[in-house]
């Protein structure tokens, strides 16, 4: 995934980071140093802020994503947005990326225009998947493939690493893994054919630099 404005290609394995619900304090540094130390394997990053209600939220929201949207920009990574078109367009960000009961792809177009980069979250669903293929998505993401803090439904099914290699091998659009993925369970997603891996916890939750270049480890092989 990258700022440029066509469908992604299909490339090695990347990573596509998810940011923390905290993105205060010192998070800004922190994004810079886990993209800075990968540069070549960090291609996204999605703000992922929840809460922000009307317009005064939208506002903080904002706020909080101003540097790190400068980060991204500043290292040709793209910048996404979970789940909010407005707070997407308002922002001027790269990108979208929808759950499942957070518009369509049409809405997001519509309001983003035709450069946008738009993701759709298919969980273990195949059907999903092509519906959102041929609503116009750039992507699609499927899990979670491991117990997650960040991108899991409970109950919901838990896909298997064969859904990817079942995608890559039909289509030519890029497939997101997610959902509890870290750098010692990646390699079976990798192997897979996961164009990208969205990953969060693994890497916030202790040293950035460290958890990257383990990523990137796994990814080489």
């Amino acid at each position: 995934m990258s700022t440029s404005n066509s469908a992604i290609p299909h490339i090695p394995t990347q990573l596509y980071l998810i940011s923390p619900l905290d993105v205060g304090g010192d998070f800004p540094e922190r994004l810079a140093r886990a993209i800075d130390a990968a540069p070549d394997h960090v291609t996204a990053f999605q703000f992922r802020v929840k809460g922000f209600e009307g317009s005064a939220g939208q506002h903080e929201a904002a706020a909080l994503a101003a540097p790190l949207r400068e980060i991204c920009a500043e290292r040709e990574v793209a910048f996404i947005i979970n789940d909010d078109i407005a707070l997407a367009k308002r922002l001027k960000a790269d990108g979208v990326h929808l759950g499942q009961e957070d518009g369509t792809v049409a809405e997001a177009r519509d309001a983003l225009g035709m450069q946008a980069q738009i993701g759709v979250t298919c969980h273990a669903s195949r059907h999903l998947a092509m519906e959102a293929g041929e609503a116009g998505a750039d992507y699609v993401a499927f899990g979670a493939f491991y117990p997650s803090t960040t991108k899991d439904k409970g109950d919901a099914e838990r896909p298997k690493p064969e859904i990817l290699e079942w995608w890559s091998q039909i289509f030519e659009l890029p497939s997101v893994a997610i959902g509890g993925i870290t750098p010692d369970n990646c390699a079976p997603l990798i192997a897979a054919g996961a164009d990208f891996l969205a990953v969060s916890g693994a890497v916030w939750n202790g040293d950035e630099v460290a958890a990257v270049k383990a990523f990137v480890k796994a990814i080489e092989g």
